[in-house]
Formats: structure tokens, C-alpha cells, sequence
């Protein structure tokens, strides 16, 4: 679509003609993606504190991990539309001002449903600010070698979040389970700071897919609250039975919706890609692994070990930080033996992980659990990089920004299914060893059948999958 007047004069300010463009705009990108991520990984050492300060048992802890990844997962497809109504910018703005206000009620939390309802806040904020955050450094660098620089600094920011998470958790909740969400605020505000001297960004008229997004929130909503509902009062129990059958019908009707309106958010013609289809069930099968394995060791290692929240993070340190080493290596592993066998690389380390894992009991000592974990958290670096390489090689160019929406929409579900499925199975009567050894298996089958797929990525010609 033609740019407005206001478009023009936007996107001329916004080419970046000072060097403090240049610093500001990616370092705001940097800082507001490394936020979100960090939400996503901080929060699990910190659970058994918040159960003893605010009550709640695992179904209630689910819910303050899922209630983030829900919303993040719902609106992250509409994110994109939002962003080129207003601008990058402008949108960034306002999702990274909604996180930090949603942050700050959190740690004033009275109480578990408070504190899940500005959880669900957070996850609204972090959806506009992720895919802003990728815009904001693509206007910024229209030169391709600065701006794939720039991508990479981006994503080791994220990397280095999903390392952090653990221990800075851990150290927070030393003085309070609060400052796990208090430290978005300063860290908020530099952003802000930041983003005030970058340029405006270009705007263009785009459709919104109303019904679209109402029955995307519908079916998430209804699957994930009937997973973890359904540990506590069992599949058979009528809000169960009826948050699942809303998830069916949200889900028709998504699909329905998708194939009739003017402008959908989902084409459904995209699912005609083979490299599409795999792509996403392997952000989802990859997530199940790298997201739910670290909420069941955080419950394991001071349920089962009675360690604190700091001792759980270091627990996971030698996971995040080979998982962090790794990540600038990755590119160049791709480029060497091609992105389909790093790929599936990292998804059988998942479920070699997760099969060793399954061995471990209260008698194992943690130092052979951390072990244990470490190849998960390598799989990160392999898995990611490449998948999404493969996928935006493989759509046409008008489409990767969709494409891009529903492989991370796919991510985030697989993380928020397993929270809520591995806390119902480790909550359930046959208790939290059974559950934790069920939970792996799935892990280890879901992902397996990743790898087995994987291969068949990129097999065919660029725009037909």
C-alpha cells in the first residue's frame, strides 16, 4: 500500500542520518527485547516464593507462568498490523509502557489472581513490543550487512536474557520475589529514555482482522485453561469439558474466519508450504522442551532438593551459559553443513535430555541434573537460527512478516501447553516423581517427531514450500 504524506515525512526522518540513531535505535531494541525475554525465564525460580507468599498450589503457579505466554502468544500475530498503522515506534512505545506499568503491579501484587490478571498485562505488552523491537532495527539499518550486524546483537540480547533469567531471578528473590518484576522499571524507563532519540517511524494503512483475533484469544484461552485446569479437578469437570469445547469451536471458527474475510491474519494458503507446516511444528515441538523442561527443574530442584531460589538458578547456570556461548557460533555451523542438520541436531539433544532426565529421583544429586540439562540448553543455538533462516528463505518475500508471526504464535503455544500440561501431570495424584517422568516422556516424543520432520524443510522451491 502507498505511503501517506506523514508516512513520507516519517520515513525520511527515520532514515538514519546521525550516528545517535544509529546507537539509540538498535540499543532500545536491544534493551525492550532482552525485557521480554527475561520475563519469560525469571519468573520459574521464583514460583515456590510466590506460592508461600501469596498461596496457590501448582495450578495457581502454572497460571503465573502461562498467563504472560497466553497473551504474548494471542496478540502476537495482530502485533504486526498494529505497528504499521502507527509505526514501529510509536507502537514499541506504547507496549513497552504497558509492560512496565503491568511489571510494577506485579510486584504490588495483594494476591495470586492480582498478580496472574497483571501477568496477562505484561504478556499484551510484550506481544507489541517483540516484532516492534525486529522493526525498529530494520528501519534503522537499511544497509544489509549493518542491519545483519545489528539482527545479531538483537538476538544475543535474547540469548542473553534466557541465560540471565535463573540466576537473576535467584539473586532478586534473596530480598523479595518483588524485585523479580520491580527491576523492569529502571530498566523500562532507559528504554523510553533511549527511544526518544531515535526518528519517527513511516505508517501505512493496514487492516485489522477483528474475528480473527477474538477467536485466536478464545482458543488459546480455552486450551491452556482447560490443560492446567485439569490437573486440579480432572479432564471429566464441567469447566474443563467447557473451556476445551470453546477452544474446538474458537478454533472452527478461527479457521473458517481465515478463509473468508478481506484481509486475514493467517492466509490460510501460507500452510501450503512444507517448510511452513515443519517450520511451526517445530517451534512448538522445540519450545516444549527448552520452556517446560526449566518449569519443572526450577519445582524439582527446591521441591525435591529443598534448594533456595538462588541455589535452583545457579542450578540451571551451566545450561545457559554453554547455550549462550554457542549462539555466536551458530550461524557459522549453519553455513557449513547446511541449516537442516543443525536442526535436527538440537532437537535430538532435547530428547536425549529429556530421556536422561527421566532417570533422576530425589537421590540423584543436583550437580548430575544440571549436567543433564546442559543439552537442552544447547539445542537453543542449533534449532532457532536455522529453522527461522529456512522459513523466511522459503515464503515469498510479501508473506515473511506473517510467516515470521506464526512461527513465533507456534513457539509461545508450545511453551504455554507445556507449563500447563507438565503442572497438571506433576500435581496429580500419582505425584510430582510420576508426573515429572510422564511430562519428559511427552517432551521426548513431541520433539522426536520434530527431528523425523525436520528434513523435509526447504525441499522444495522457494514460495511453495
Amino acid at each position: 500500500m502507498p505511503l501517506t504524506a506523514s508516512s513520507r515525512r516519517s520515513s525520511e526522518a527515520g532514515t538514519p542520518g546521525t550516528d545517535r540513531h544509529a546507537t539509540a535505535t538498535p540499543a532500545a531494541a536491544v534493551l525492550g527485547f532482552f525485557m521480554i525475554t527475561l520475563d519469560a525465564t525469571i519468573v520459574n525460580v521464583a514460583l515456590p516464593s510466590i506460592r508461600d507468599a501469596l498461596g496457590g498450589g501448582i495450578t495457581g503457579l502454572a497460571w503465573v507462568v502461562d498467563a504472560y505466554t497466553l497473551m504474548f502468544a494471542a496478540l502476537l500475530l495482530s502485533a504486526g498490523a498494529l505497528s504499521d498503522r502507527i509505526g514501529a515506534r510509536k507502537a514499541f512505545a506504547g507496549g513497552l509502557t504497558l509492560f512496565v506499568t503491568a511489571s510494577v503491579a506485579c510486584g504490588l501484587a495483594p494476591s495470586l489472581p492480582v498478580l496472574i490478571a497483571a501477568r496477562m498485562v505484561q504478556g499484551i505488552g510484550a506481544a507489541v513490543t517483540m516484532p516492534t523491537s525486529m522493526a525498529l532495527v530494520r528501519q534503522a539499518f537499511p544497509d544489509l550487512a549493518r542491519r545483519a550486524r545489528a539482527v545479531g546483537v538483537w538476538a544475543m540480547g535474547g540469548a542473553i536474557a534466557a541465560a540471565a533469567g535463573p540466576v537473576l531471578g535467584g539473586l532478586l528473590s534473596l530480598a523479595s520475589w518483588r524485585m523479580i518484576f520491580w527491576i523492569n522499571l529502571p530498566v523500562g524507563l532507559l528504554t523510553l529514555a533511549l527511544l526518544s532519540r531515535t526518528p519517527h517511524s513511516p505508517t501505512r494503512p493496514a487492516p485489522f482482522d477483528w474475528i480473527g483475533q477474538i477467536t485466536a484469544v478464545l482458543a488459546m484461552g480455552g486450551l491452556t485453561f482447560g490443560a492446567i485446569e485439569a490437573g486440579d479437578v480432572g479432564f471429566t469437570a464441567p469447566r474443563v469439558s467447557a473451556s476445551l469445547g470453546i477452544a474446538v469451536v474458537s478454533l472452527a471458527s478461527f479457521i473458517t474466519a481465515q478463509a473468508k474475510v478481506a484481509h486475514p491474519m493467517v492466509p490460510l494458503a501460507l500452510f501450503r508450504s512444507v517448510t511452513v507446516v515443519v517450520a511451526t511444528g517445530i517451534g512448538f515441538a522445540f519450545m516444549v522442551g527448552f520452556y517446560g523442561l526449566p518449569f519443572l527443574f526450577s519445582l524439582y530442584f527446591q521441591q525435591q532438593h529443598g534448594l533456595s531460589a538462588l541455589g535452583a538458578g545457579i542450578a540451571f547456570l551451566p545450561m545457559m551459559l554453554l547455550s549462550a556461548c554457542l549462539t555466536p557460533f551458530a550461524t557459522r555451523i549453519a553455513e557449513r553443513t547446511g541449516p537442516r542438520v543443525p536442526v535436527v541436531a538440537g532437537l535430538i539433544l532435547i530428547v536425549g535430555g529429556s530421556i536422561a532426565l527421566a532417570a533422576v529421583s530425589a537421590s540423584t544429586p543436583v550437580w548430575a541434573s544440571a549436567l543433564l540439562l546442559i543439552p537442552v540448553g544447547l539445542s537453543g543455538p542449533l534449532v532457532m537460527p536455522a529453522t527461522t533462516a529456512l522459513l523466511l528463505e522459503h515464503v515469498p518475500a510479501e508473506q515473511t512478516g506473517t510467516a515470521s508471526g506464526v512461527f513465533n504464535t507456534s513457539r509461545q503455544i508450545g511453551g504455554a501447553l507445556a507449563v500447563a500440561v507438565f503442572g497438571a501431570l506433576i500435581s496429580a495424584r500419582a505425584g510430582f516423581q510420576h508426573g515429572l517422568r510422564i511430562s519428559l516422556a511427552l517432551a521426548a516424543a513431541i520433539t522426536l517427531l520434530a527431528a523425523l520432520a525436520a528434513p523435509r524443510m526447504g525441499t522444495a522451491r522457494r514460495g511453495n514450500g
